[in-house]
């Protein structure tokens, strides 16, 4: 049925072809390979669902589909290190909390999750000090998460209930996040990019637009034009891996200060030297998730949050709105 079940060292390919017994079906996609591969657990068989990264009879799905039984199932991944999570005091700048729900606002710079890379001073680990029960918890109640780089803010359950309805919420495409992005270029009108995303063909690091990748929708709005420059206001309809980034990579108005997607840096023409230099010196992505808005899991109330842009974002916008359209 499959290559077996030999643990796999960090680094190396997990590869499996799997025919989906009679037994199992019924059962979700993510708990039936729980169930064949004892050896991974369900959350990281979950996140490589996510990223496209399994396919079933060579078609991505989500990790709550449901199986019929006799399906070939192939997982594709890499497989990295798990690290242990352990408290740490990493100020949280706290938003909105209750008994169920936790907001908080994320600077640019902080990682979300521990990995080889990051085994510790992220956001979960500042999460476990500031609250030990969110251990129990499946990421200690991170259910999306803003790349390094980007701020903004960001949704976290604080009981199962709350867990189990901010996921399904999200997976239903009704949790609403905006976003502000300094884009390269001026886009003439807003749009609605509709365009698959999945792993690079090559470069396994990055994502990319591709025509087996998972459905993502992005919309976007132009605020402000620059000289050569635009501040976009973009919506997310799906939440795939760098989804922002890829997407207005692919439509060749990249974000400024990208070191992955971002190309090289254009200046306008004739900057003053002040701007000039700013630009150079602005090495994340120019990404802001501004606001957030949800239906409370528990209450049923809908809930809103704003966060303007932190410091240096905002100087950049005003670098580039004083040397005029």
């Amino acid at each position: 049925m499959e290559s077996g079940h030999r643990p796999v060292a960090a680094g190396e390919l997990e590869h499996h072809c799997l025919l989906i017994p009679p037994k199992l079906a019924g059962q979700r996609l993510d708990q039936a390979l729980a169930e064949l591969l004892p050896h991974l657990s369900r959350s990281r068989l979950q996140g490589w669902i996510r990223d496209g990264l399994v396919s079933v009879d060579a078609v991505p799905c989500r990790p709550r589909d449901r199986l019929r039984g006799g399906e070939r199932v192939e997982l594709r991944a890499l497989l990295e290190d798990q690290v242990e999570c352990r408290p740490q005091p990493i100020p949280l700048d706290v938003r909105y909390q209750d008994a169920d729900l936790l907001v908080l606002y994320k600077p640019p710079g902080l990682v979300v999750h521990p990995a080889a890379g990051n085994p510790d001073g992220t956001l979960q680990n500042g999460l476990l000090y500031w609250d030990p029960e969110l251990i129990r918890l499946p990421r200690c109640g991170i259910v999306h998460r803003l790349d390094k780089d980007t701020s903004g803010l960001m949704v976290v359950a604080r009981s199962l209930r709350a867990h189990t309805g901010l996921v399904a919420q999200l997976q239903a495409h009704s949790v609403q996040r905006e976003y502000l992005a300094v884009v390269h270029g001026i886009p003439v009108v807003g749009a609605t990019l509709d365009l698959p995303i999945g792993r690079h063909p090559t470069q396994r690091t990055r994502m990319a637009v591709t025509p087996g990748g998972r459905p993502a929708v992005t919309h976007f709005q132009v605020q402000e034009r620059f000289a050569a420059h635009s501040l976009l206001a973009v919506r997310l309809a799906t939440g795939r891996t760098h989804q922002i980034r890829v997407h207005l990579a692919h439509i060749h108005f990249p974000i400024l200060g990208d070191p992955v997607y971002g190309g090289r840096l254009r200046l306008p023409p004739r900057p003053s030297a002040l701007l000039a230099d700013y630009l150079r010196g602005f090495k994340r992505q120019a990404l802001h998730a501004r606001r957030l808005s949800l239906v409370h899991p528990v209450s049923g109330a809908t809930l809103a949050w704003e966060a303007p842009p932190p410091a240096d974002m905002q100087r950049l916008i005003e670098l580039l709105r004083s040397e005029g359209p």
